[in-house]
């Protein structure tokens, strides 16, 4: 059977075609800069790479165009990325009407992202009436954590009122590499102490005790937890009262200065890539870069240590995303110095390790420390089979 995995942006179509139970790989691509004059559809199919630049209005138009070349005749089911799904879904669910209006109620939790995935939800639903889609949840993997833990030290009223607590984000990544990882170690997921490290312009952290994931870095939103390309991670609240006061900024200004100035980008003034921050701090030796990647470094080694404190011990240690999956020096300078837990890395190794799976822990090292690039695609066309195929609905 096909299945197709819909990743819709604001301004983007991300988008793979299935041939399950295989996971083999039919066709891949993405259209971006949906609704402005020069965007640009790259896709493969059949292992055939095409570029084209085509003018699309909306998402609509685009997702059209994409089943045109997939010979929609030939799929079985479509699965989508949704990013925030609150309270209400703890696990992927087949859409009705239900649950297409309990997604809609969690859009305050994720202004920005579930909106455009619930036009590739209805998009899907005008062309393609009689396929069955589920919906795969960011925030489903992550429904274990205890409440101790995703509690804010707020009024207990404004938590029953607003929902306001962590979430978390990056699930179906964090999901797949930590089984993958105990798949590559031939371990038992569900006996592992588990830390998942996504590192990439978004970057989030997850600790993953005998199955369950009992913490994870972002919270309500993804500005919590680690520094990231222009968000700045955990900040001091009262420094935020106090620039709104010192700049007049209201909240709308507030949220652009912590979602789109910040993070390396605003210590760096350079980049909010970190292939430039790196450029400009080891062959320039700019004093800004080298800040903004020793802060990097602090925050997620700072990380490592609490979650390993919270689980009693670490069994594995995980990388992946953009980063962590690419970027050997910035791997080997968060694994300095943390011995005394076990971390051992083979410096030899992990250099020549990008882009692929690979351990990169010496023998011996009491942590297993790997390298998976995520694969978040599969997971969702995987979680659409179960539930359509499977699973007695």
């Amino acid at each position: 059977m096909q299945i197709l995995v819909l990743n819709c942006g604001s301004s983007s179509i991300k988008y793979k075609l299935f041939l399950m139970p295989k996971a083999e790989v039919i066709s891949k691509g993405m259209i971006d800069r949906i609704g402005f004059k020069d965007s640009v559809f790259d896709y493969t199919y059949k292992n055939i790479p095409q570029k084209n630049k085509i003018y699309f209005k909306n998402h609509e138009q685009g997702i059209k165009y994409i089943l045109k070349i997939l010979d929609q005749e030939k799929i079985s089911a479509v699965g989508h990325r949704v990013v925030h799904g609150g309270e209400i879904f703890k696990s992927s669910v087949k859409i009705n009407e239900k649950v297409i209006k309990e997604i809609k109620k969690c859009i305050d939790l994720a202004p920005l992202h579930n909106p455009p995935n619930l036009k590739g939800i209805l998009t899907i639903k005008k062309l393609l009436p009689k396929i069955p889609q589920v919906a795969i949840f960011d925030t489903a993997f992550h429904q274990t954590i205890p409440d101790y833990a995703y509690m804010y030290a707020l009024p207990y009223s404004l938590y029953k009122k607003h929902k306001i607590r962590k979430y978390g984000f990056h699930g179906t990544s964090h999901q797949y590499v930590s089984k993958r990882g105990c798949q590559i170690l031939k371990l038992n997921f569900e006996k592992q102490k588990i830390i998942t490290c996504h590192l990439g312009n978004g970057a989030s952290m997850a600790a993953i005790d005998q199955g369950k994931v009992i913490d994870t870095s972002m919270g309500m939103t993804p500005l919590e937890g680690l520094i990231m390309g222009t968000r700045p991670g955990d900040t001091d609240p009262g420094a935020l009262i106090y620039l709104m006061q010192k700049e007049k900024l209201n909240a709308e200004k507030l949220n652009e200065l912590l979602n789109k100035k910040s993070g390396i980008l605003g210590v760096t003034e350079i980049s909010s890539d970190l292939r430039d921050v790196k450029n400009a701090a080891w062959n320039k030796n700019n004093k800004k870069a080298k800040l903004a990647l020793e802060m990097y470094y602090y925050r997620i080694k700072k990380y490592i240590g609490a979650y390993t404190a919270a689980m009693n011990g670490l069994d594995i240690l995980i990388f992946t995303g953009g980063v962590g999956e690419n970027a050997p020096r910035i791997r080997q300078e968060i694994l300095k110095n943390l011995d005394y837990l076990g971390i051992q890395t083979d410096t030899k190794l992990n250099e020549k390790i990008i882009g692929k799976e690979s351990t990169i822990n010496k023998k011996g090292s009491k942590v297993k420390i790997l390298v998976i690039p995520t694969n978040e695609e599969l997971v969702i066309a995987e979680e659409t089979e179960k539930i359509l195929f499977y699973i007695k609905i």
